[in-house]
């Protein structure tokens, strides 16, 4: 019966690795990062997760924290944890409320050919989708659609686009 190679190979020490800098190093890796800045600053590294998430007032299980009610006899007396940093959900609910931004963009593309069917066809989208430039056969519900996402996404260029349009050119003699 063969055996594996791995137990067959004489075990090494390495003598010039500092076991201490490769056990922290190791450690380091297997936690994850923390992305929210408040709750990495509130972290504490000798408690449990459990632990650190209840002081900062957030929950670890949902299923205990807002738990389905059933018919159960009032004979549990549970004490309600103790938080004692709330201010971390605060800090995460002020951060929650701010307005995000939208930074949705579309290809040039999109906006040329959104752009030349509106100079050519204005809001006719039953036209649009007959024109020779739809090469990827839009109907006139997407083509509505594509028109609307420009006006959403782009709405400085879309005025821009549509007041050049209406302004009419002078006649050069």
């Amino acid at each position: 019966m063969p055996r594996a190679k791995q137990s067959a190979r004489r075990k090494k020490f390495d003598y010039n690795r500092n076991r201490k800098n490769v056990k922290t190093k190791n450690k380091k890796k297997s936690n994850p990062r923390i992305e929210q800045s408040q709750i990495r600053n509130a972290w504490d590294d000798n408690k449990s997760v459990a632990r650190n998430l209840q002081e900062m007032g957030l929950a670890f299980d949902p299923n205990r924290s807002l738990p389905i009610k059933q018919q159960k006899l009032p004979r549990e007396d549970k004490k309600p944890a103790v938080v004692t940093k709330p201010f971390i959900v605060q800090q995460l609910e002020a951060e929650a409320s701010l307005p995000g931004k939208d930074t949705k963009t579309l290809s040039t593309d999109l906006i040329e050919y959104v752009q030349y069917m509106i100079r050519e066809h204005s809001q006719d989208y039953k036209a649009m989708a007959r024109d020779e430039k739809n090469y990827y056969q839009d109907t006139p519900k997407q083509i509505k659609r594509k028109i609307s996402e420009y006006k959403r996404c782009h709405p400085q260029h879309y005025e821009a686009f549509v007041s050049s349009l209406a302004a009419p050119e002078p006649m050069v003699q």
